[in-house]
Protein backbone atom coordinates (compact mmCIF):
# COMPACT_ATOMS: atom_id res chain seq x y z
CA UNK A 1 0.00 0.00 0.00
CA UNK A 2 1.42 3.71 -1.02
CA UNK A 3 0.68 6.65 0.72
CA UNK A 4 0.04 9.55 -1.92
CA UNK A 5 0.76 12.47 -0.07
CA UNK A 6 0.51 15.91 -2.35
CA UNK A 7 3.74 17.46 -0.76
CA UNK A 8 5.73 15.74 -3.60
CA UNK A 9 3.03 16.87 -5.98
CA UNK A 10 2.78 20.24 -5.50
CA UNK A 11 6.54 20.60 -5.19
CA UNK A 12 7.00 19.42 -9.00
CA UNK A 13 4.57 21.66 -9.88
CA UNK A 14 6.18 24.93 -8.37
CA UNK A 15 9.21 23.87 -9.98
CA UNK A 16 7.74 23.90 -13.48
CA UNK A 17 5.95 27.32 -12.70
CA UNK A 18 9.12 28.67 -11.80
CA UNK A 19 11.31 27.65 -14.57
CA UNK A 20 8.21 28.66 -17.05
CA UNK A 21 7.35 31.81 -16.19
CA UNK A 22 10.93 32.79 -15.86
CA UNK A 23 10.85 31.67 -19.55
CA UNK A 24 8.43 33.75 -20.32
CA UNK A 25 9.70 36.92 -18.65
CA UNK A 26 6.28 36.94 -16.82
CA UNK A 27 4.97 37.77 -13.20
CA UNK A 28 1.64 36.93 -13.00
CA UNK A 29 -0.56 39.06 -10.06
CA UNK A 30 -3.41 37.43 -8.05
CA UNK A 31 -6.14 39.04 -6.51
CA UNK A 32 -7.89 37.15 -3.61
CA UNK A 33 -11.10 38.07 -2.34
CA UNK A 34 -12.34 38.14 1.25
CA UNK A 35 -15.40 38.44 2.74
CA UNK A 36 -15.99 38.53 6.33
CA UNK A 37 -13.57 36.61 8.30
CA UNK A 38 -14.56 32.80 8.35
CA UNK A 39 -11.47 30.79 9.90
CA UNK A 40 -11.16 28.49 6.86
CA UNK A 41 -11.27 31.34 4.33
CA UNK A 42 -8.99 33.02 5.81
CA UNK A 43 -6.68 29.51 6.36
CA UNK A 44 -7.13 29.21 2.31
CA UNK A 45 -5.92 32.88 1.99
CA UNK A 46 -2.87 32.41 4.17
CA UNK A 47 -1.73 29.50 2.14
CA UNK A 48 -2.41 30.78 -1.56
CA UNK A 49 -0.36 33.90 -0.42
CA UNK A 50 2.40 31.86 0.93
CA UNK A 51 2.60 29.56 -2.05
CA UNK A 52 2.56 32.97 -4.88
CA UNK A 53 5.54 34.06 -2.86
CA UNK A 54 7.20 30.64 -2.97
CA UNK A 55 6.98 30.42 -6.89
CA UNK A 56 7.37 34.40 -7.15
CA UNK A 57 4.32 35.47 -8.18
CA UNK A 58 2.63 38.98 -6.92
CA UNK A 59 -0.71 38.33 -4.98
CA UNK A 60 -2.88 41.18 -3.31
CA UNK A 61 -5.81 40.21 -0.92
CA UNK A 62 -8.93 42.34 -1.19
CA UNK A 63 -10.64 42.06 2.19
CA UNK A 64 -14.17 43.41 2.79
CA UNK A 65 -16.60 43.51 5.87
CA UNK A 66 -18.90 40.87 6.38
CA UNK A 67 -22.07 43.06 6.25
CA UNK A 68 -21.24 45.11 3.05
CA UNK A 69 -24.21 45.58 1.34
CA UNK A 70 -24.73 43.46 -1.92
CA UNK A 71 -24.45 46.81 -4.64
CA UNK A 72 -21.07 48.49 -2.55
CA UNK A 73 -19.41 44.63 -3.27
CA UNK A 74 -20.64 44.18 -6.84
CA UNK A 75 -18.96 47.93 -7.19
CA UNK A 76 -15.82 46.67 -5.73
CA UNK A 77 -15.69 43.40 -7.50
CA UNK A 78 -16.37 45.06 -10.97
CA UNK A 79 -13.07 47.25 -10.21
CA UNK A 80 -10.98 44.48 -9.41
CA UNK A 81 -12.18 42.18 -12.48
CA UNK A 82 -11.05 45.21 -14.84
CA UNK A 83 -8.06 46.16 -13.43
CA UNK A 84 -5.45 45.57 -15.57
CA UNK A 85 -2.67 44.97 -13.53
CA UNK A 86 -4.51 41.76 -12.37
CA UNK A 87 -4.21 38.65 -14.23
CA UNK A 88 -6.30 36.11 -11.99
CA UNK A 89 -8.77 36.43 -9.14
CA UNK A 90 -9.65 33.64 -6.52
CA UNK A 91 -13.23 34.54 -4.65
CA UNK A 92 -13.71 32.83 -1.64
CA UNK A 93 -16.57 31.04 -1.22
CA UNK A 94 -19.34 31.21 0.12
CA UNK A 95 -20.39 34.77 0.38
CA UNK A 96 -22.72 35.96 2.40
CA UNK A 97 -26.48 35.48 1.74
CA UNK A 98 -27.06 38.84 0.87
CA UNK A 99 -24.75 39.48 -1.56
CA UNK A 100 -25.55 37.77 -5.55
CA UNK A 101 -22.95 35.12 -5.62
CA UNK A 102 -24.63 34.16 -8.70
CA UNK A 103 -24.12 37.71 -10.41
CA UNK A 104 -20.43 37.30 -9.09
CA UNK A 105 -20.01 33.89 -11.10
CA UNK A 106 -21.61 35.60 -14.35
CA UNK A 107 -19.37 39.25 -14.74
CA UNK A 108 -15.99 37.44 -13.67
CA UNK A 109 -13.88 37.75 -16.82
CA UNK A 110 -13.40 34.15 -17.21
CA UNK A 111 -9.75 34.14 -18.12
CA UNK A 112 -9.45 36.07 -14.93
CA UNK A 113 -11.62 33.31 -13.60
CA UNK A 114 -8.45 30.66 -11.68
CA UNK A 115 -10.68 28.23 -9.78
CA UNK A 116 -13.70 27.90 -12.30
CA UNK A 117 -17.06 29.64 -11.11
CA UNK A 118 -17.93 31.25 -14.66
CA UNK A 119 -20.25 29.11 -16.20
CA UNK A 120 -18.00 29.98 -19.01
CA UNK A 121 -15.16 27.84 -17.77
CA UNK A 122 -17.67 25.20 -16.59
CA UNK A 123 -19.08 24.97 -20.06
CA UNK A 124 -15.77 24.47 -21.15
CA UNK A 125 -14.41 22.01 -18.57
CA UNK A 126 -17.58 19.78 -19.60
CA UNK A 127 -16.98 20.33 -23.18
CA UNK A 128 -13.04 18.80 -22.56
CA UNK A 129 -12.05 22.32 -24.08
CA UNK A 130 -8.88 22.70 -22.23
CA UNK A 131 -8.57 26.48 -22.31
CA UNK A 132 -11.00 26.73 -19.82
CA UNK A 133 -10.37 26.59 -16.04
CA UNK A 134 -11.71 23.84 -13.87
CA UNK A 135 -11.86 24.61 -9.97
CA UNK A 136 -8.79 24.24 -8.42
CA UNK A 137 -9.10 20.93 -6.06
CA UNK A 138 -10.59 18.88 -8.95
CA UNK A 139 -7.91 19.66 -10.87
CA UNK A 140 -5.66 18.93 -7.78
CA UNK A 141 -7.49 15.52 -7.84
CA UNK A 142 -6.13 14.91 -11.55
CA UNK A 143 -2.50 16.38 -11.20
CA UNK A 144 -2.37 13.60 -7.94
CA UNK A 145 -3.58 10.82 -9.93
CA UNK A 146 -1.07 11.62 -12.92
CA UNK A 147 1.64 12.06 -10.52
CA UNK A 148 1.57 8.54 -9.49
CA UNK A 149 1.46 7.73 -13.14
CA UNK A 150 -1.95 5.96 -12.87
CA UNK A 151 -3.71 5.49 -16.46
CA UNK A 152 -7.25 6.09 -16.38
CA UNK A 153 -7.55 4.58 -19.72
CA UNK A 154 -10.47 2.19 -19.66
CA UNK A 155 -10.51 1.90 -15.82
CA UNK A 156 -13.70 1.75 -13.58
CA UNK A 157 -14.00 5.41 -11.40
CA UNK A 158 -16.21 5.94 -8.94
CA UNK A 159 -17.21 9.31 -7.95
CA UNK A 160 -19.33 9.76 -4.90
CA UNK A 161 -20.38 13.53 -4.22
CA UNK A 162 -22.23 15.50 -7.34
CA UNK A 163 -20.76 19.25 -6.44
CA UNK A 164 -20.39 21.96 -9.19
CA UNK A 165 -17.11 22.20 -7.01
CA UNK A 166 -15.70 18.87 -7.23
CA UNK A 167 -17.89 15.94 -8.01
CA UNK A 168 -19.35 16.84 -11.38
CA UNK A 169 -16.02 18.75 -13.01
CA UNK A 170 -14.09 15.47 -11.86
CA UNK A 171 -15.61 13.04 -13.29
CA UNK A 172 -15.96 15.16 -16.36
CA UNK A 173 -12.17 15.53 -16.55
CA UNK A 174 -11.76 11.28 -15.84
CA UNK A 175 -13.77 10.62 -18.65
CA UNK A 176 -11.60 13.66 -20.44
CA UNK A 177 -8.39 10.60 -19.79
CA UNK A 178 -10.89 7.95 -20.82
CA UNK A 179 -12.06 6.23 -17.73
CA UNK A 180 -15.49 4.47 -17.18
CA UNK A 181 -17.62 6.60 -14.73
CA UNK A 182 -20.25 6.67 -12.29
CA UNK A 183 -21.03 9.43 -9.86
CA UNK A 184 -22.74 8.50 -6.97
CA UNK A 185 -24.88 10.82 -4.80
CA UNK A 186 -27.59 11.03 -2.10
CA UNK A 187 -29.87 9.04 -3.65
CA UNK A 188 -27.88 6.08 -5.27
CA UNK A 189 -29.03 2.46 -4.08
CA UNK A 190 -26.27 0.53 -2.15
CA UNK A 191 -23.44 2.74 -2.88
CA UNK A 192 -21.11 0.58 -1.14
CA UNK A 193 -21.76 -2.01 -4.11
CA UNK A 194 -21.49 0.70 -6.50
CA UNK A 195 -18.03 1.68 -5.04
CA UNK A 196 -17.03 -2.02 -4.91
CA UNK A 197 -17.05 -2.36 -7.87
CA UNK A 198 -14.69 0.91 -8.94
CA UNK A 199 -10.77 0.37 -9.40
CA UNK A 200 -10.10 4.30 -8.53
CA UNK A 201 -12.64 5.61 -6.30
CA UNK A 202 -13.06 9.17 -5.30
CA UNK A 203 -14.31 10.51 -2.03
CA UNK A 204 -16.01 13.82 -2.44
CA UNK A 205 -19.04 13.54 -0.47
CA UNK A 206 -18.38 15.93 2.45
CA UNK A 207 -18.81 13.32 4.95
CA UNK A 208 -16.56 12.49 7.43
CA UNK A 209 -15.55 8.89 7.85
CA UNK A 210 -18.32 7.17 5.32
CA UNK A 211 -16.12 5.41 2.93
CA UNK A 212 -15.72 2.42 5.17
CA UNK A 213 -13.72 -0.97 3.85
CA UNK A 214 -16.87 -2.55 2.63
CA UNK A 215 -17.04 0.58 0.09
CA UNK A 216 -13.70 -0.39 -1.19
CA UNK A 217 -12.86 -3.19 -3.88
CA UNK A 218 -9.32 -4.80 -2.90
CA UNK A 219 -5.90 -3.54 -4.13
CA UNK A 220 -8.15 -0.25 -5.16
CA UNK A 221 -6.96 3.16 -5.76
CA UNK A 222 -8.89 5.79 -3.15
CA UNK A 223 -8.36 9.41 -3.58
CA UNK A 224 -10.43 11.52 -0.73
CA UNK A 225 -10.85 14.96 -1.58
CA UNK A 226 -13.24 15.83 2.22
CA UNK A 227 -12.06 17.80 4.63
CA UNK A 228 -14.02 17.21 8.09
CA UNK A 229 -13.52 17.41 11.73
CA UNK A 230 -14.18 14.16 13.13
CA UNK A 231 -16.13 13.64 16.64
CA UNK A 232 -12.93 14.42 18.37
CA UNK A 233 -12.07 17.20 16.57
CA UNK A 234 -9.74 16.20 14.45
CA UNK A 235 -8.97 16.49 10.66
CA UNK A 236 -10.40 13.81 8.95
CA UNK A 237 -11.32 12.98 5.35
CA UNK A 238 -14.78 11.36 3.49
CA UNK A 239 -12.38 8.13 3.93
CA UNK A 240 -12.18 6.09 7.17
CA UNK A 241 -8.80 6.37 6.42
CA UNK A 242 -6.84 3.57 8.88
CA UNK A 243 -9.46 0.72 8.07
CA UNK A 244 -9.46 1.28 4.62
CA UNK A 245 -5.93 1.73 3.80
CA UNK A 246 -5.22 -2.02 4.44
CA UNK A 247 -7.41 -3.05 1.10
CA UNK A 248 -6.06 -0.11 -1.37
CA UNK A 249 -2.91 0.18 -3.76
CA UNK A 250 -2.96 3.64 -3.41
CA UNK A 251 -4.66 6.10 -1.15
CA UNK A 252 -4.04 9.76 -0.09
CA UNK A 253 -4.55 11.01 3.33
CA UNK A 254 -6.15 13.89 4.99
CA UNK A 255 -4.86 16.43 5.62
CA UNK A 256 -1.48 16.59 3.36
CA UNK A 257 -3.41 14.80 0.47
CA UNK A 258 -5.79 16.40 -2.17
CA UNK A 259 -5.57 19.96 -0.35
CA UNK A 260 -1.93 20.40 -0.65
CA UNK A 261 -1.97 21.02 -3.63
CA UNK A 262 -4.80 22.95 -4.72
CA UNK A 263 -2.84 25.69 -4.07
CA UNK A 264 -0.46 25.02 -6.81
CA UNK A 265 -3.41 24.56 -9.53
CA UNK A 266 -4.29 28.29 -8.84
CA UNK A 267 -0.74 29.14 -9.24
CA UNK A 268 -0.57 27.26 -12.43
CA UNK A 269 -4.05 28.59 -13.37
CA UNK A 270 -2.70 32.16 -12.76
CA UNK A 271 0.37 31.78 -14.62
CA UNK A 272 -1.96 30.16 -17.82
CA UNK A 273 -4.16 33.26 -17.36
CA UNK A 274 -1.29 35.93 -17.62
CA UNK A 275 0.04 34.18 -20.95
CA UNK A 276 -3.67 34.25 -22.46
CA UNK A 277 -3.86 37.90 -21.71
CA UNK A 278 0.04 39.34 -22.34
CA UNK A 279 1.05 37.09 -24.97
Amino acid sequence: MEILKGLPVAQAINEELIKESQEAGIKPHLAIIRVGERPDDCSYERGATKKMDKVGFDCTSYVFPQDITDEEFQKEFDKINKDDNIDGILLLRPLPKHINEKAIEERINPVKDLDGISPINLAKVYAGDVNGFAPCTAEAVIEMLDYAGIDLTGKRVTVVGRSLVIGKPVAMMLMKKNATVTVCHTKTKDMAETCRNAEVLVAAAGSAKMIKPDYVADNAVVIDVGINVDESGNLCGDVDFDSVSEKTSVITPVPGGVGSVTTSVLAKHLLRAAKMRKL
